[in-house]
């Protein structure tokens, strides 16, 4: 055993710790344990009762247990007493096929085999707003283009600098912070790291988020679109992939367009040629496609992409490529599985390697004002049914993903997307009571 949490509570001054584990739907979930028993919590784990949570069990169901990875570790900066710990499930003495980390670590250690080993970073955009969820937190926040407007990012100093200051406690490297395109809108950012970290981190950090911002009277939404006139919350992810050692950027190419290699360009093929499929997994619920396929905004632009493409340095595109060695894809929203959209964006990549998949030219335009007129471009779904039905089909997500977690994710969706259908809206009622 690599790391003993008891002894690591001991020498920390750690009286409980959190196992926690995300369902399907990315809803956090836990159970606070005492440093007593820790021990056997690491041996066997925390159980819990499957059906309980979005994970497509019954109530006959044996009991599943959260088995906690003690490398996953947070000391909780505002609390230190607390320890949490990120957790895989297993039932039956197996790993939980549909386990959104389950899934992850099996796209990791597929890549591995291969010597690749990912690494990522996200930009994490939200909203604080009132406790109601009725409008933003700052009623003084009303300009038509906010974004890094100095007053009002100081007027929300005292939360940022405490989610900074814990990040900076944790070894992060946050690196700047700064109000978004939309009012009441923010953003921090922190560095990358290997992809299965920066899955936990960014779990941790929604949750510490929404912790501090409830202690400040102020309620956090990721949501991606929560108002329809302003910028939605995106969730952008910047990748690289790296040699097993992650000491050589393998997308860097000094000689390469635009400082990306071949490899690069075949992972990026992959990516391209699933997007529509694994929308499910970048853009997971209904209010999604109010983000991706909005009207102009206050501020001018919904900085999301209406297509499949890529560019350079041109925020207009799915994916752009800013700098050398990376390239950032813009499609996720704040509402995606931190690890689903990890494990989407690793197996799309590793299918694009190994099938020499072309991503074609680049578009040097503002596809905003000149896509449409674009023929041949291939577009993102409408709405999460279209997405769930491409997922469902593709071929690439039940051989790379599994079938038992693609089947269990539909299910649960097509369930989402009836819920929605059965709901009445205030729409319907202004343009067809009459009728």
């Amino acid at each position: 055993m690599a790391v003993d949490l008891a002894k690591v509570a001991k020498d920390r001054k750690i009286k409980y710790f959190f196992i926690s584990f995300v369902d399907l739907f990315g809803v956090l979930r836990a159970k606070l344990v005492p440093a007593r028993a820790i021990a056997g919590m690491q041996k066997d784990g925390a159980g819990f009762a499957g059906f309980a949570t979005w994970l497509n069990m019954t109530p006959a169901d044996p009991d599943m247990f959260a088995v906690p990875d003690p490398d996953s570790l947070i000391q909780m900066p505002w609390r230190p007493e607390v320890g949490w710990l990120a957790a895989d499930l297993w039932m039956n003495g197996k790993e939980v096929e549909h386990c959104p980390r389950v899934v992850l670590k099996r796209q990791v250690a597929r890549a591995a085999e291969r010597g690749f080993r990912m690494k990522s970073g996200v930009e994490c955009e939200f909203f604080l707003v009132k406790p109601d969820g009725s409008a933003v937190s700052d009623d003084r926040d009303i300009q038509e283009k906010p974004c890094y407007d100095q007053s009002a990012l100081m007027r929300r100093y005292d939360v940022i600098t405490e989610i900074c200051d814990a990040m900076l406690a944790l070894g992060w490297n946050p690196y700047q912070n700064d109000h978004e395109d939309a009012n009441g809108q923010f953003e921090l950012n922190w560095d990358y790291t290997d992809c299965l970290t920066t899955a936990d981190r960014h779990v941790f950090f929604k949750f510490m988020l929404k912790t501090v911002a409830e202690k400040h009277g102020l309620r956090t939404t990721f949501m991606p679109k929560p108002f329809a006139n302003l910028t939605g919350n995106g969730c952008h992810t910047h990748v690289s992939l790296w040699n097993k050692g992650g000491r050589r950027n393998l997308f860097l190419a000094k000689t390469g367009e635009l400082g990306l290699s071949k490899l690069a360009y075949h992972f990026l093929g992959g990516v391209l040629r699933s997007a529509d499929a694994f929308s499910a997994l970048y853009t997971p619920t209904v209010n999604s496609f109010k983000r991706i396929n909005a009207t102009v905004t206050l501020s001018g632009a919904t900085w999301s992409p209406n297509a499949i493409s890529y560019s350079g340095n041109n925020r207009t595109h799915m994916v752009r490529i800013p700098d050398p060695g990376r390239f950032e894809v813009r499609l996720m929203d704040g509402a995606a599985n931190p690890y689903l959209m990890q494990a989407g964006v690793l197996a799309a990549g590793l299918d694009g390697i190994a099938n020499k998949r072309d991503p074609g030219k680049r578009l040097d335009l503002n596809m905003y004002e000149e896509g449409r007129r674009i023929r041949r471009i291939r577009r993102l779904p409408l709405n999460l049914l279209d997405a769930i039905r491409l997922f469902d089909k593709s071929k690439l997500a039940r051989a790379s993903l599994g079938d038992e977690f693609v089947s269990s994710y539909v299910k649960l969706k097509l369930d989402e997307w009836a819920s929605y259908g059965r709901a009445l809206s205030q729409w319907e009622l202004d343009h067809t009571l009459d009728c």
